[in-house]
């Protein structure tokens, strides 16, 4: 796929089509465009007013007229500040245009990305496409600003290439070439001199630098995964300085660096080959046109130096059109290089969506409470972790969900929340109610600590008195002098405190349905008990249902459901003793 080949075009297109046919800055953007492209036909016009005044400014320096000269000169200064005034106009409204379809696509890529936990599922359905991260913010800048620039030079070159081929046509008309002697005139000799030249070069250019495209793509994946691999140091930094794993992630890093590193010298090595050409292309191009125009100058007299450097000027705009690829060919293959990642990056969102509607047939429903029926929950591979569980829980029910590890716990948990694709039956919950999920490890957003605690959903108009008795209740009220202090609060808390941070979120919030996937896993048994004793406290009417190892769990829950590991599970009440009494049991 590494080709401008059909296949490459459409999705181009289709990359493409959404902003500039059915966005909502669609006018404004074609208008912008419009603008743009009467700019550049403005500069063309100024360069075929200048390539005129060449041979009228080099015939009056040929003719000693002195006053003639200064007057071409002051010509001169009047085109050349019309065109400065169009040039840096065009790329102000170029970089505007950038900008602003930069804008939208992020939106409209980051809509897709997470809509329905597509980031998700990504990573656990298909091959997880590496670095999105790197495609939004990274990639889509330099897909806006290359594709404008390449289009913007496209229309240039085609528009050059109509104004000035008729003038050099016509000055293909003074170029006889004596053979034998007789004179012979070719029509259009320097304009098929052009299109010879410029197609020749063309075509190897394209042979020299056709493998910049692949090896431009894969620059960009080593890149990628070279930052992505110490930023998970970064992530991860007290697990790896506990391990000691120094050495072993330096060994992993420069494994990393060293496909950038190989990577770059064949790039440097095909540029080279392809910048021997080009440069060679170039500098012949500037004498090619002259070589072939003096036998009219030297052998008939018929044009003079005026007449010589108009035809150069001519000659160079049309050959400089026709060799838009040559002359941009790196350029092209870089850009190709993010548009493959772009493709991918789309490609994958869409085999995600297909799986998801393929095999999502898990129904969730309106209900007056939590039902489940008939809920069977499968591995990506087909095997069945649960068979056929029906559940109905109330609010103000404690359900504990235990069983052997990889039996099913938190998959089971992924099903409920919408997010796991392999399963049938029906999960019923009040569309009405936001319920909560804690995971084990707590996401801890970037920010201040206010902006940790109310996440995910907000809670307007909570003030400080508030959140500073919520961080007393679970134990965190050393944090209530630091409210806004923003900090990498993931790095300097430790899991127990982070999982302490979760259920604070759930005293704010106030969610009529709490799912704890071993939300308490890394505290003691004692803080473990005082958490769970303040959420049935401060929420009574609030449905919580947990997943957990402990037994002792079972006291802060009404019922049990066992997963016993070959897709059977057992549902039972839990009898809870008298105070003072022996551990909970069950019924």
């Amino acid at each position: 796929m590494k080709q401008f080949n059909g296949a490459f075009f459409r999705d181009l297109w289709r990359m493409v089509k959404p902003y500039w046919w059915h966005s909502e800055e669609r006018w404004v953007a074609r208008g912008v465009f419009a603008f743009i492209i009467l700019l550049n036909l403005f500069m063309v016009f100024i360069s075929y007013r200048i390539t005129e005044w060449y041979a009228v400014f080099w015939n009056a320096l040929q003719r000693f007229a002195v006053n003639a000269a200064w007057h071409q000169m002051l010509i001169f200064l009047g085109l050349a500040t019309l065109y400065i005034i169009a040039a840096v106009s065009q790329t102000f409204f170029t970089q505007m245009l950038e900008i602003r379809w930069r804008r939208w696509l992020t939106q409209h890529y980051l809509d897709s990305w997470l809509a329905k936990s597509t980031f998700y599922h990504m990573q656990v359905l298909g091959d997880g496409t590496d670095n999105p991260d790197q495609r939004i913010s990274e990639d889509l800048a330099s897909f806006t600003g290359q594709t404008l620039n390449i289009v913007i030079g496209l229309l240039s070159s085609a528009t050059t290439l109509a104004a000035f081929v008729f003038m050099l046509w016509n000055l293909s008309a003074m170029i006889t070439i004596p053979w034998q002697g007789s004179v012979y005139t070719i029509p259009g000799y320097l304009v098929w001199a052009a299109v010879i030249y410029s197609v020749l070069g063309t075509i190897l250019t394209a042979l020299i630098g056709r493998p910049l495209i692949s090896l431009n793509f894969n620059q960009e994946r080593y890149q990628a995964d070279f930052r992505f691999s110490m930023m998970r140091l970064r992530e991860n930094s007290e697990s790896i300085a506990l391990y000691g794993g120094e050495t072993e992630e330096r060994h992993h890093f420069l494994q990393r660096f060293a496909n950038v590193y190989a990577n770059y010298w064949r790039i440097i090595w095909r540029s080279m080959r392809l910048n021997w050409w080009v440069s060679g292309y170039g500098q012949v191009a500037i004498i090619f046109p002259i070589l072939v125009s003096l036998p009219a100058y030297f052998v008939n007299k018929a044009i003079g130096i005026g007449g010589l450097q108009q035809i150069a000027s001519a000659f160079a705009q049309v050959q400089g059109a026709l060799s838009f690829i040559v002359s941009s060919y790196g350029s092209l293959a870089n850009w190709h290089a993010v548009v493959d990642r772009l493709r991918f990056f789309e490609q994958s969102m869409d085999e995600v969506r297909v799986i998801r509607e393929t095999h999502y047939q898990i129904e969730r429903k309106d209900g007056p409470r939590l039902i489940v029926q008939a809920l069977n929950v499968r591995l990506p591979d087909g095997r069945e972790l649960i068979h056929h569980l029906d559940l109905d829980v109330r609010r103000g029910e404690r359900l504990l969900i235990m069983g052997p590890s990889g039996g099913g716990k938190s998959t089971l948990v992924r099903a409920l929340a919408g997010i796991w694709p392999f399963g049938e039956g029906e999960v019923k919950l009040p569309r009405s109610d936001r319920p909560l999920f804690l995971p084990q490890k707590p996401y801890l957003p970037l920010g201040t600590l206010r902006d940790v605690l109310v996440y995910p959903f907000g809670v307007p108009g909570v003030g400080d008195a508030r959140l500073q008795q919520v961080l007393h209740l679970v134990g965190m009220e050393a944090l209530a002098d630091k409210l806004d202090d923003a900090r990498l609060w993931s790095h300097v808390l430790s899991l127990g405190e982070q999982q302490r941070l979760a259920f604070a979120r759930i005293l704010l919030q106030k969610p009529q349905w709490v799912f704890l996937d071993e939300a308490s896993s890394a505290l003691d048994e004692p803080a473990e008990d005082a958490l769970y004793r303040m959420l049935v406290e401060e929420l009574p009417e609030t449905a919580i249902i947990s997943v957990g190892h402990r037994s002792s769990l079972l006291r802060h829950h009404e019922h049990c459901l066992h997963l016993l590991g070959d897709g059977s599970w057992r549902l039972e009440a839990v009898v809870h003793p008298v105070p003072g009494g022996q551990q909970p049991a069950l019924a």
